[in-house]
């Protein structure tokens, strides 16, 4: 299978359950694929070939693609079956204007916490970013981009505002496949972030919004094709489309 999605939001994907059943281990397989970009974005979504991959039915294939669907990941024309999103146009405003109401909650949360640990990974994360951005590797700079704004949503101790970031993650990326461009990212690491964890750290949640407002208002400028010139990077190859490997149900 393709690139696995960072860490946390692989492990944000699904609720916390004892056991994942097999509707919910297809669903994460989707997610990965079209995270890595193994499903490309506007591409049909075949499901007798996956499902036949996955090992498994079409009944239960079906449910865990709805499950994307409602998570605005799958897009469902009766007739016509399943896609993956397209994501362009104002539809990026309203990803990252919910993105910020999540995310500025988080920073309200962290900052009144002045929890040492919390502000120890992200610190890390930050650190991951700036090293990622020294690279060429341009899918590493992007994920550890995500990783450090899930670890900030994941840090206020919510598991709805986890869960709600998990997805919002997964609409990001398809935000950035849906370019006409193709996708890149910036080289450069935004002063934002140092801004914002240096807010975040001395208790100062407004200050730590603006810039995280600063930030998002900077990327969709970009997404848009406005805005100051930045240095891209794109990645040397895009994933293709790859076969997906059989999945090992566990009890429901």
């Amino acid at each position: 299978m393709a690139r696995e999605m960072p860490r946390s939001v692989g492990r944000a994907a699904v609720p916390r359950v004892p056991r994942m059943s097999t509707v919910d281990l297809i669903a994460i397989e989707l997610r990965k694929a079209i995270f890595s970009g193994a499903l490309p974005v506007g591409a049909p979504l075949g499901e007798v070939e996956i499902a036949t991959q996955l090992g498994v039915s079409r009944s239960p294939f079906r449910e865990g693609a709805q499950r994307l669907v409602q998570e605005g990941l799958l897009i469902a024309v009766p007739g016509r079956g399943m896609s993956v999103a397209v994501i362009e146009g104002d539809q990026i405003d309203d990803v990252y204007q919910a993105r910020l109401a999540i995310e500025a909650q988080a920073v309200r949360r962290v900052a009144a916490a002045g929890d040492a640990g919390a502000l120890e990974r992200l610190e890390h994360e930050f650190h991951e970013l700036v090293v990622a951005s020294e690279g060429e590797d341009a899918r590493a700079i992007g994920d550890a981009d995500l990783e450090f704004h899930q670890v900030l949503v994941d840090a206020a101790g919510s598991e709805r505002l986890t869960r709600f970031m998990a997805t919002l993650v997964m609409q990001t990326r398809i935000v950035s496949f849906s370019s006409a461009d193709g996708y890149s990212v910036r080289r450069s690491v935004s002063p934002t972030y140092r801004t914002l964890l240096d807010a975040v750290r001395a208790g100062d949640a407004q200050s730590a919004v603006t810039a995280l407002e600063k930030q998002f208002d900077e990327a969709v400028a970009r997404l848009h094709g406005r805005g100051p010139s930045v240095d891209l990077i794109e990645p040397e190859e895009i994933d293709e489309p790859t076969a997906f490997e059989p999945i090992s149900p566990t009890a429901e």
